[in-house]
């Protein structure tokens, strides 16, 4: 039996269900759709089709499997799925089943988004890190070479299925790269979540994995809700972006692909918590307990290898969080507690940096 959480947003509010198996869910939904005259199509990647996820689809579903990787969340992956949805002449009353990971969700919404001027789609996420945030909240985009998910869209789906079992197969990597993203929800609105991976590190065969995994999208539903399109001046929607402004420089710069998302995101926790010891929000003690439940969950807390800081700065300064020219960041008032920051000082920024791997002096 699919728990189900709703997300509130007026006309364009929808549900997520968790379960074990939501394959009887995702093939009544499909059904539905048919009953109604609308057509469905799948837009996946090639590992999830080897992993036989998509045997929780309805056998006559069309499917497009793209390269795994963000590589594939480019302007050419974009034109693959919109010529897929012309050859398969779904109109304006069709839907579009995203199967896979971020990179397809995002892909996928974007897409959906697009095609027609917007048609309906669905989030099945495969991995940890799809399960609990980027499945959620209506953000799809794409990356171009000046910066990650610089263009886009706000995009709700009409639904999200969660299920669990897809994890099974998920490798020990991705598994932990998603872990950065439930931290993430710990450190900045739920200190007792954060307590609880401390005690143990989460994994696939957590007995409260599920309810884990519901704990972070309720966050980030609730967070949503308040401010659906990323407007507020005082924290809002942009809370969730704790990390985030350092990871992308760092995915940027090292070159899509060379870390996972939630890699660089870990190691964006890591210099967010050290940017915020330097502006006196939190204690040198929360800036270890950061990173001693990032590494205890197999992520990265320093660079693989040294990247230059000046391309690092340059890369932060083409964030989508950037206001009047300068970098807003997300900082930790304390465990559990976040706000966003203007005005914060580069030099500061530049040194949380430099803790954490880069090398160089900035062209500033």
């Amino acid at each position: 039996m699919a728990e189900t959480l709703n997300v509130n947003l007026g006309k364009r509010s929808y549900p997520i269900h968790f379960g074990s198996d939501l394959g009887n869910e995702v093939r009544a939904e499909i059904a539905r759709l048919a009953a109604a005259g609308r057509r469905a199509a799948v837009v996946t990647d090639r590992n999830v089709l080897a992993a036989g996820a998509l045997q929780m689809m309805a056998d006559d579903t069309p499917v497009l499997a793209v390269e795994a990787g963000e590589g594939t969340k480019s302007l050419d992956g974009l034109g693959r799925v919109l010529d897929f949805l012309a050859a398969q002449k779904l109109d304006r009353g069709g839907a579009l089943f995203a199967v896979g990971g971020g990179v397809i969700g995002d892909l996928g919404g974007f897409a959906a988004a697009a095609w027609l001027r917007g048609i309906d789609f669905y989030q099945v996420p495969t991995t940890l890190l799809a399960m609990v945030d980027s499945s959620v909240g209506g953000k799809t985009g794409i990356n171009i070479a000046a910066g990650k998910n610089l263009v886009g869209a706000f995009h709700q789906p009409r639904g999200v299925f969660v299920s669990t079992d897809l994890l099974a197969t998920l490798p020990t990597r991705e598994f932990a790269a998603g872990m950065a993203e439930v931290i993430k929800y710990g450190l900045l609105g739920d200190a007792e979540l954060l307590t609880r991976l401390e005690r143990a590190p989460l994994t696939v065969t957590s007995t409260d994995l599920l309810a884990v995994i519901r704990r972070c999208c309720a966050l980030k539903a609730r967070i949503v809700e308040s401010d659906e399109l990323e407007m507020s001046r005082d924290g809002g929607r942009a809370l969730l972006n704790l990390g985030h402004t350092f990871g992308h420089a760092i995915e940027q710069v090292a070159g899509y692909g060379k870390y996972l998302h939630g890699e660089a995101v870990g190691i964006g926790l890591c210099a967010a918590a050290r940017l915020s010891q330097k502006l006196r929000c939190i204690a040198m003690t929360e800036v270890a307990r950061t990173d001693a439940v990032l590494a205890a969950h197999g992520l990265p807390v320093r660079l693989m290898e040294p990247l230059p800081l000046a391309d690092l700065v340059a890369a932060m300064s083409r964030d989508k969080k950037v206001r009047a020219g300068l970098p807003r960041f997300v900082v930790l008032r304390k465990i559990g507690e976040a706000a966003t920051r203007a005005g914060v000082p580069l030099e500061l920024a530049e040194s949380a940096f430099r803790e954490v791997g880069a090398a160089g002096q900035t062209l500033l």
